[in-house]
């Protein structure tokens, strides 16, 4: 059974950044693509960012593009997503998920994605 766990997020003030981690196990992390969503109060689940399953290709949403940076270390089992320069809008749950392919696609949905993470909370003060 795959398992992704999220962490690092936290309350921070307007410019600030934060360094998300979300841990993969049991599953054969290096051979899938992964992906970044946030839940925003009131608001949808949206894409962030998703990278290929050697980080060679990335895709970020536009609200993100230039802040923020998705990663992974396979050796690890983990991809990682930096926040700089955060806005209060970014304030939501971070969710990391895998997606069902090597590489993703530049619009990535949810139904491309099948394990899910439980979230971690961004806050983001003006």
């Amino acid at each position: 059974q795959v398992q992704l766990v999220e962490s690092g997020g936290g309350l921070v003030q307007t410019g600030a950044s934060l360094r998300l981690s979300c841990a993969a196990s049991g599953g054969t992390f290096s051979y899938n693509a992964m992906g970044w969503f946030r839940r925003a109060p009131g608001k949808e689940r949206e894409f962030v960012a998703a990278i290929s399953y050697r980080g060679g290709v990335t895709y970020y949403a536009d609200s993100v593009k230039g802040r923020f940076t998705i990663s992974r270390d396979n050796a690890k089992n983990t991809v990682y997503l930096q926040l700089n320069s955060l806005k209060p809008v970014d304030t939501a749950v971070y969710y990391c998920a895998r997606d069902k392919k090597l590489v993703p696609g530049p619009l990535p949905r949810e139904y491309d994605f099948d394990y899910w993470g439980q979230g971690t909370q961004v806050t983001v003060s003006s």
